[in-house]
């Protein structure tokens, strides 16, 4: 089983990418700029699935006349 909880890694990183990031955020650290991008992205994943069983059900209904095609 992988351990839980903070560990240390050591990774290559665009230096650009994490000002921009950090910037963006609105974060004070590196660190609290990769634990945040990482927790936009597992957000992501769960509104697109939410999105997706939305339309799924049918509960979701087309704003475009399809007949029209």
């Amino acid at each position: 089983m992988p351990k839980r909880g903070v560990v240390r890694k050591n990774l290559r990183l665009t230096q650009a990418k994490i000002d921009r990031a950090k910037k963006i955020l609105g974060t004070r650290t590196e660190t609290e700029t990769i634990e945040q991008a990482l927790d936009l992205v597992a957000f992501k994943k769960e509104v697109l699935e939410g999105i997706s069983r939305q339309a799924g059900s049918k509960s979701v209904r087309s704003i475009y006349n399809e007949d029209a095609a």
